[in-house]
């Protein structure tokens, strides 16, 4: 019997062993699970289709915490894992926490203190950990409950609530812009924005609240830093005492300024920041916009700005360094472990979750960026730390990615964990070598990524214009200022960006579809059953005939089938304004 047992015992040993490396961490899966890794690293699937997740976090038992961009069809808005055996993939997965999300917005989720800290769009909640158990046991408390922003008019965009913890008992929550550029009506183009800009004062920076306090609301935050536009990626650096993140810059230069920004230009400015926040920090919106490629602070256009103008924004706060615009920075992380070589110790991982507004070119972001640190400041350039998450090169329409790398989470041994936005995967990354043994040649399979890979290196502003020499008539023009929204195959990009496949608002109403081009489109709307609140540009900068090419393609492609429109209607239609 004895004898039995401890076969047994081996027999079950061996097994775990069977899926580890000898340095004790789980084996890669062949190929890396299709990414691009410097050599050395490993990469294997957690777990595959959990749910569209945001961020996640991993407790000091290895269990691991998703939240769900929105609930599921059981409600259930949270996700919670654990690897029963030791291989390093997920055999348990079960979904709790009931709460209303709407907007596709909710996204925090961290362990701080012995709580799970989680956020909607409007709220952040706390749930303190039940120990043995997977799904925690104890009372949801809310932290902070958005009393403004989320219910204001014209205030549900950027509502994502990322948040941070610092050494002194607080919680950062950041609220950001209802829009571009502090117009009103939004995304007007040529108009000048609010000066002074009213909205920062409950907008655009960060908030400093109790970490351990209970049904807060924004009057009991104190403002922290201001003038950013919108933060998805935030976390405070225990090394250097200070908060940083990654911000979105903002969008539709080419759309709103024709006459200064080239469709080239709009694909890659302005600069995704990243910055080191501290108490007072301004960085400068509306007002201002970062170039990375004169690594200038210069002035938006709605406030007087022509490319070259600096004014007031030589008084504003510097990014650490200038990303490519539209990347989508949603998460960093500090790597704080030892798995890893030694020049990844305190330097920042960021997840570019990718971007929507880049064509005619493709659409860039779609991978993990890593920043060496020394003494609190960025040591050398960016890099490419993984690659190949969408699996398409060129990413044409959003849509097309086949995974978006979201969150990030360090593991107890070391490991970095990334999580998917458009199924769920989940990624571990590891390093089952001698970390001593790691050297600068291995490199250089990232960095012919950052090189080569049609998401990550600066398109060329002729060979890699997806329109080039194959467009014409309201086809070109649909490319050129309406594909970035509403993408190449007219599906849209959910939440923000509606579908114009079979639907009425393009093949109905002549007089709807040429006020909504000629004029933008402002509030909410529901399309094919799901409901959008994101403001249309309006275009009524594009010529009679241009809008009639235009509203043309699309009553005839993207599954509608209706009658063209032509340029006298259209003049007609201006008329009657």
């Amino acid at each position: 019997m004895r004898l039995l047992l401890f076969s047994t015992m081996i027999s079950l040993l061996l097994i775990v062993l069977a899926g580890c490396s000898s340095s004790g961490v789980p084996s890669g899966d062949p190929d890396d699970a299709g990414l691009v890794l410097a050599d050395g690293f490993d990469a294997l699937v957690v777990a595959d289709s959990v749910g569209r997740g945001r961020h996640i976090a991993v407790n000091a038992n290895g269990d691991i915490y998703m939240k769900l961009r929105t609930p599921n069809e059981d409600g259930h808005g949270l996700a919670a894992l654990r690897d029963e055996d030791g291989d390093g993939r997920a055999d348990q997965i079960e979904y709790y926490g009931e709460y209303e999300d709407t907007g596709n917005y909710g996204t925090a989720m961290r362990i701080h203190d012995g709580h799970i800290y989680f956020s909607t769009r409007q709220e952040v909640y706390r749930q303190a950990l039940t120990e043995g158990e997977l799904i925690p046991q104890s009372e949801v408390q809310t932290v902070m409950a958005d009393d403004f922003q989320a219910n204001a008019a014209g205030g549900t965009e950027h509502t994502a609530k990322p948040i941070a913890f610092d050494n002194e008992g607080h919680i950062y929550i950041p609220f950001g812009s209802p829009g571009d550029v502090c117009q009103e009506p939004k995304r007007t183009p040529g108009q000048p924005g609010l000066d002074p800009c009213p909205q920062l004062e409950r907008h655009a920076g960060v908030w400093q609240f109790d970490a351990d306090g209970l049904n807060q609301t924004q009057a009991d935050g104190v403002r922290y830093a201001t003038g950013i536009r919108s933060l998805v990626a935030m976390t405070w650096n225990n090394e250097t005492d200070d908060l940083y993140a990654v911000q979105h810059g903002r969008d539709h230069f080419v759309r709103m300024w024709p006459e200064l920004y080239s469709p080239w230009e709009s694909a890659l400015l302005p600069s995704e920041e990243f910055m080191r926040v501290r108490e007072g920090s301004d960085f400068g919106w509306p007002y201002c916009y970062y170039d990375q490629f004169r690594d200038l602070k210069l002035l938006n256009p709605e406030y007087g700005g022509d490319k070259e103008a600096i004014g007031r924004c030589a008084e504003k706060e510097d990014p650490l360094i200038g990303f490519p615009g539209h990347f989508a920075p949603n998460d960093i992380l500090f790597y704080t472990g030892d798995q890893f070589p030694e020049r990844y110790k305190n330097g920042a991982f960021i997840a570019f979750h990718g971007s929507t507004i880049r064509m005619p070119y493709p659409q860039g972001g779609y991978t993990v960026a890593f920043v060496p640190f020394e003494n609190g400041e960025p040591s050398g350039e960016w890099e490419v730390f993984a690659n190949g998450f969408a699996v398409v090169d060129p990413i044409v329409n959003t849509r097309d990615a086949l995974a978006r790398p979201m969150g990030l989470s360090q593991g107890p041994d070391g490991s970095l964990y990334i999580s998917d936005s458009v199924k769920g995967k989940i990624w571990r990354i590891v390093y089952p070598g001698d970390p001593a043994g790691f050297s600068e040649e291995d490199l250089e399979p990232v960095r012919q990524e950052k090189l080569t890979a049609s998401n990550i290196k600066t398109p060329h502003e002729e060979d890699d214009n997806l329109q080039k020499g194959v467009l014409e008539g309201g086809e070109l023009v649909y490319q050129t200022y309406c594909a970035a929204c509403h993408q190449g195959d007219g599906e849209g990009s959910p939440p923000r960006y509606p579908p114009l496949t079979d639907t009425d608002w393009v093949s109905g109403n002549k007089a709807r579809l040429l006020s909504i081009i000629v004029n933008g489109l402002q509030g909410p709307i529901e399309v094919n059953g799901e409901e959008f609140n994101f403001p249309m540009p309006a275009h009524g900068f594009l010529s009679d005939e241009e809008v009639a090419q235009v509203a043309t393609f699309i009553r005839q492609n993207f599954g509608n089938d209706a009658s063209a429109v032509t340029e006298a209607e259209v003049r007609q239609f201006r008329e009657r304004q």
